[in-house]
């Protein structure tokens, strides 16, 4: 396949293909005149790249899961680790969107008036002064 059917079929850009290719996470077979050529089977390869980005992982990360020989090599504790991560992603962004929740309906004339609201402004700041390693 010639990179522009590749860049069709992935929904990826031409540009892209090429960044990829520079990074050593696909490979071209060759050229046909100025254009690049792959095999079919980039397109799984693109689809693994694809979830990992999805997943928070950098190309860096995502290059160590392809073997030597093009199959893949993914290392199941990095996985776990990142599931891990994207969990307590999830815990912080649910809390995000129940306090923007609350405070869109919340009844009370004034935010700063409402207990509830009070205790959400309450457990953002001591979130953030947990996060804090010292003086600024």
């Amino acid at each position: 396949m010639d990179i522009a059917e590749v860049a069709q079929r992935s929904g990826l850009a031409a540009s892209t293909l090429r960044f990829y290719e520079e990074k050593e996470l696909i490979a071209s077979v060759g050229r046909n005149g100025l254009r690049r050529q792959f095999h079919p089977d980039v397109l799984e390869r693109l689809g693994l790249i694809a979830i990992g980005r999805g997943a928070g992982f950098t190309l860096e990360e995502i290059g160590r899961m392809f073997a030597p020989d093009g199959g893949a090599s993914i290392d199941r504790i990095m996985l776990s680790a990142k599931a891990d991560e994207l969990d307590t992603t999830i815990a912080r962004l649910s809390a995000v969107r129940k306090a923007l929740r609350h405070a869109a309906a919340c009844p009370a004339p004034n935010h700063l008036e409402c207990p509830s609201f009070r205790a959400i402004l309450r457990k953002a700041m001591s979130h953030t002064e947990a996060g804090r390693e010292g003086p600024s």
